[in-house]
């Protein structure tokens, strides 16, 4: 199987529920998850990709499981959705981007994932590897592609903008073929914005087609609560200083009758719609409303950017797809969008007047976080050793 010829900006819906949450950096017993629930609710409500890794503990086998259940598969055969996983990195402390593992690790996510085919495959986290490695693995994940099918888009995933931006350039150079996908993570929130300021231009050069968005609230850093704690403990990245002014910034939402989660999602969420356009998709909204399907033409026709959101229960993705639903009646059509499901028409005036409300207490988080505006961590840190070299030096 060549290469597809649609394009991925052409089909990937512009909304992707990440499944990092059904794991144990988020939820001490992700096993206790809903998650035939939560995936049938979301594809009930629209939804039409899911995001997920190897390294994400569990979450390939509990999403495949639901996804592979009675309940979901008569109601939205195998067609209907896309599945995106990642390759190479197996632990925090161990990489592997030979092609004989990339191999190994897409046959085992296509058992796991209970499908015969992966429609986007990551390189997961660039950064933690050399240049070369990420060539290798690129060049086995599009072997898989062209050979045996069982890939069908290819794209890099990490934290650090320069290297990602360096690396797609890279594989252009080297391979003659552009990345189909460079997902970012963190690098779009109301904390850190230089995707949009300092990485996308970059990018675009190197001919990347879609650029998604994770982790809007800067992996649980921007919540009232602070970052979640799973059964791994305090794992963030971020320093004491900056969760300082994170939670000054908090204090800040709570005086004016908000939530720091709340504002910081919508802003992302969005913001990146018209942000990250030129590298967005013209997919399949995500209604929000049971059993609606709805078409990019209902909001103008034209490419949105791309988020990947992340819910651990019913609760929460319900109100995630609230604040959807309000944000897609703020764009082209909204007014008639809002007619035509039997909603009040005025909805889209009062999505307008929240995003200009969600604006200026955007500015005034970014006032209060003052020096951290952009700051970002390091990745990989200082001392970082891939175990799995070490294994090799250590072998007969």
């Amino acid at each position: 199987m060549p290469k597809p010829t649609t394009p991925l900006s052409s089909i990937l819906p512009p909304l992707i529920f990440g499944t990092a949450t059904f794991n144990y950096q988020y939820n001490k017993d992700p096993y206790q998850l809903d998650t035939t629930g939560l995936v049938h609710s979301a594809l009930t409500l629209g939804i039409r990709a899911f995001d997920t890794s190897p390294y994400y503990g569990p979450s390939e086998e509990l999403l495949g499981a639901a996804l592979a259940t009675p309940l979901v598969r008569a109601d939205f055969p195998r067609s209907s959705y896309h599945i995106l996983t990642k390759v190479g990195r197996i632990s925090s402390s161990s990489f592997d981007y030979s092609a004989q593992w990339v191999r190994q690790s897409v046959h085992r996510s296509l058992a796991r994932l209970q499908t015969p085919h992966l429609d986007l495959v990551y390189c997961h986290d660039v950064e933690f590897v050399s240049p070369a490695d990420v060539l290798t693995a690129v060049r086995e994940l599009r072997r898989l592609r062209d050979e045996e099918g069982a890939v069908k888009y290819v794209g890099i995933s990490g934290y650090p903008l320069p290297v990602l931006c360096a690396l797609s350039q890279l594989v252009l150079d080297e391979t003659g073929e552009p990345l189909d996908a460079v997902q970012s993570y963190a690098n779009y929130t109301l904390q850190n914005s230089r995707l949009a300021s300092w990485g996308l231009g970059r990018l675009r050069a190197a001919g990347v087609d879609v650029v998604p968005n994770a982790s809007m609230l800067g992996m649980g850093l921007l919540r009232r609560d602070g970052v979640p704690m799973g059964s791994m403990g305090d794992w963030h990245p971020a320093p004491q200083e900056l969760r300082a002014a994170i939670r000054e910034a908090s204090g800040f939402c709570d005086r004016h009758g908000e939530r720091l989660e709340v504002i910081a999602l919508r802003w992302a969420l969005e913001s990146w719609l018209s942000a990250g356009a030129a590298v967005g998709s013209k997919g399949d909204l995500a209604s929000g409303v049971p059993w609606t399907e709805e078409a990019n033409e209902a909001v103008g026709g034209g490419k949105l950017g791309v988020s990947v959101m992340g819910v651990s229960n019913g609760e929460e993705l319900e109100k995630t797809m609230q604040v959807w639903q309000s944000i897609l009646d703020g764009l082209k059509g909204g007014k008639e969008r809002c007619i035509r499901a039997g909603r009040w028409e005025r909805d889209h005036e009062w999505s307008l007047n929240r995003k200009k409300a969600v604006l200026i207490l955007a500015e005034g988080v970014r006032e209060v976080l003052g020096e951290w505006v952009d700051y970002t961590w390091e990745s990989p840190p200082p001392d970082f050793v891939n175990e799995r070299d070490k294994d090799r030096e250590q072998e007969p």
